[in-house]
């Protein structure tokens, strides 16, 4: 029989958003947390130590390749919201290169009188080669929610093109088919998003003429998950594709021919897939048995794309998976294919190149062997040429640029943000309660003493595939490693370290087995003597806070304190909550038999009265439009009704993110780590 409080919710007034009454109970939490953190001694030293790393003017601009220019989109203190600009590859390998600016959001924004927060820039690629690029589709979020907005325009001329194609705020996006027509997936009026919250109707757009008399290309039904449609300019290669996501995990891809019909790439919906040129590229979630073969989760899978069309099944395997390596991700160049493998999510990268029909794998020349490392084509349709990534916990990030084939140049490196001596980077395994071993990344001095006393940091996320990488965090260095602090990132089940295997072992009835992972690797610190459980913190965010909400509720013993992000924390009402019904092949349906093994992981039915827990603070954003700000509201409501230690903070905007520039970061950042410090750090004497 399900107890009183499943039955009636009392604090569903907090789910209204921009409710007064709400509001008001936000402003009154969030004073309640400036008075015990923001107001607290050297709380302002960090926030601003913070948001100077963030705004550091010597870190590494990012950028995309685009005709002759390379774009990068930058904030720093002069310019919060960012500047879209761009230089020429010779004037960004210098130290500072001269910029280009074409987009200046602060000034839109004071023009304007709006709050836009930059969500990227789609551009058309020219019919002529060496025509100059012109056309941009630019997406722009108020106040960093995922609902944008999409306005045309001119890099020729540098200007916002009047009258030209715009979409008004909603979720969805427009993509270039040619220069007057787009693909429109958003929200067209009654019935036509998911009941996800995401467009259901895709339609083709023709410059001049009104959005609403756009040709419907595909509609999607109610309870699919989101729909979209995409056109391939690869010169020799044009295609139109359209995907219809009917769950997370069950997603359809369709060619769309020439009369408007679609034909379906009959390859499993589990399964990621990809076209590049004449290829067809599928990486499985699940086995698939073809002409008798069966392959498995996990494997990836080439085809010639038109064959396959035509109804051939010679596949090639690329890749299959072993007990300790997965397929992280896959890069094409103009004639190469790169892998990018995780081995005990240590990254190796090989090249295959096909030469009569075979693909054989050799180590990427001049690639690092050590730290976390990604690839990115600089132009997949031109060159062999590539940008690779790396980082680790302690080494500040470098990028490299180069052919394949080549040895690899170094472009840039991002500074040293804090003082590293003395620290190494440790990799663990704990056992969890079933027998898995379960690796984890350890950050502390190479002379730590096992006293049991360490304030110890412990971060995990734990589901959609999602494995949480080595990477250099010099907001970590600075608030925490450089206090004496140890850092710990657990790579527990859900997540995608070692393929779908692992991320199907703790999904929807078995979710469970993710927090036994977190708790095992914190039992290990305890018994390793590097921390105990008055000093030790954990931290995560959305699925993430999920995890450390059910920490609290199930391993309170283990825990000092508890910082808890943007979450998912109410798992009875989470499927009507903005994106939540997108999640269900995640989760589970709490409207059928599913709640009897949903209710046991959702922290907000297993709060406690007269329990032991340790102190939590948990943050969100207003503008979050993912996952709603009232499960961190709920939750915080429920704990002080009981009697709980907890702190909230919520920002008014920054969407699921949190924040929506460098300022807002950086306080944010800072009363987390003052959280911690006071609970985890500042009892050492005692």
């Amino acid at each position: 029989m399900a107890a009183p409080f499943e039955e009636h919710d009392p604090y569903l007034w907090l789910e209204e958003v921009e409710g007064e009454r709400a509001l008001a109970w936000v402003e009154q939490r969030n004073a309640e947390s400036q008075a015990r953190l923001a107001d607290a001694p050297g709380f302002t030293v960090l926030r601003d130590d913070l948001q100077a790393i963030l705004e550091a003017d010597d870190r590494i601009p990012f950028v995309v390749k685009r005709g002759e220019y390379f774009y990068n989109f930058w904030q720093d203190r002069d310019h919060p919201r960012g500047l879209w600009r761009r230089t020429t590859l010779e004037e960004y390998r210098k130290a500072r290169p001269e910029w280009e600016v074409l987009i200046d959001l602060d000034a839109l924004n004071a023009e304007e009188g709006e709050n836009w927060v930059w969500h990227g820039a789609h551009c058309l690629r020219p019919e002529s080669p060496g025509a100059p690029w012109r056309h941009c589709l630019i997406s722009l979020s108020r106040g960093g929610a995922d609902a944008d907005v999409t306005r045309e325009f001119d890099l020729v001329e540098k200007r916002w093109v009047e009258p030209g194609f715009f979409r008004p705020e909603a979720k969805g996006g427009l993509g270039w088919i040619d220069r007057d027509t787009v693909y429109v997936q958003t929200d067209f009026g009654e019935g036509s998003m998911t009941r996800s919250g995401y467009p259901r109707i895709v339609k083709q757009w023709r410059r001049g003429t009104p959005m609403a008399d756009a040709e419907t290309v595909f509609e999607a039904e109610p309870g699919d998950m989101a729909v979209g449609a995409m056109h391939d300019s690869t010169p020799g290669f044009q295609r139109d594709f359209v995907s219809r996501a009917r769950a997370f995990y069950d997603n359809e891809l369709y060619l769309r021919q020439a009369d408007g019909s679609l034909t379906r790439i009959e390859v499993p919906n589990s399964a990621h897939k990809q076209v590049h040129r004449e290829w067809l590229l599928v990486e499985l979630r699940e086995p698939w048995e073809v002409a008798g073969t069966v392959h498995p989760a996990g494997a990836l899978l080439i085809a010639d794309f038109d064959a396959f069309m035509g109804g051939e099944r010679e596949l090639r395997v690329l890749f299959t998976p072993t007990e300790r390596t997965s397929l992280s991700d896959v890069t094409w160049t103009r004639r190469h294919l790169i892998l990018n493998v995780l081995d005990d999510v240590k990254h190796r990268l090989y090249v295959l190149t096909p030469s009569e029909g075979q693909w054989q794998p050799e180590p990427l020349a001049g690639a690092p062997t050590l730290g976390s490392v990604s690839v990115s084509a600089v132009d997949d349709e031109e060159s062999d040429e590539v940008f690779v990534i790396v980082s680790d916990y302690l080494t500040p990030t470098t990028l490299l640029h180069g052919r394949v084939g080549e040895a690899l140049e170094m472009l840039k490196q991002a500074p040293a943000l804090f003082d590293a001596e003395g620290l190494e980077v440790t990799q663990h395994f704990a056992t969890s309660r079933d027998g898995t071993p379960i690796p984890y990344f350890q950050v502390a001095r190479r002379d730590l003493e096992p006293s049991g006393e360490h304030p110890t940091l412990l971060y995990g996320y734990g589901g959609f595939e999602v494995p949480p990488l080595p990477g250099y965090s010099p907001g970590v260095g600075r608030a925490w490693l450089s206090q004496g602090g140890v850092y710990v990132v657990a790579n527990i089940r859900g997540g995608g370290e070692y393929g779908p295997r692992w991320h199907q072992a703790a999904l929807r009835d078995q979710r469970h087995k993710a927090f036994e992972d977190f708790a095992a690797v914190a039992e290990d610190l305890i018994e390793r003597g590097v921390t105990s459980a008055r000093r030790l913190g954990i931290q995560g965010g959305s699925n993430g806070g999920l995890l450390v909400g059910n920490m609290l509720t199930r391993y309170p013993q283990l825990l000092g304190a508890v910082v808890c992000q943007v979450p998912l924390l109410d798992m009875r009402r989470y499927h009507l909550l903005l994106a939540g019904a997108s999640w269900m092949a995640e989760y589970g349906d709490p409207e059928s038999d599913d709640w009897e093994f949903l209710r046991d992981v959702s922290p907000y039915h297993n709060l406690e009265p007269g329990e032991q827990y340790p102190p939590m603070l948990l943050m969100t954003s207003t503008r979050d439009d993912r996952v709603h700000p009232g499960h961190a509201r709920k939750m915080m409501a429920r704990m002080h009704e009981q009697g709980h230690e907890a702190l909230y903070y919520e920002n008014v905007e920054g969407g699921h993110g949190g924040a929506a520039d460098n300022r807002q970061r950086a306080h944010m950042q800072a009363l987390a780590f003052t959280f911690l410090e006071q609970r985890l750090m500042k009892e050492r004497s005692d």
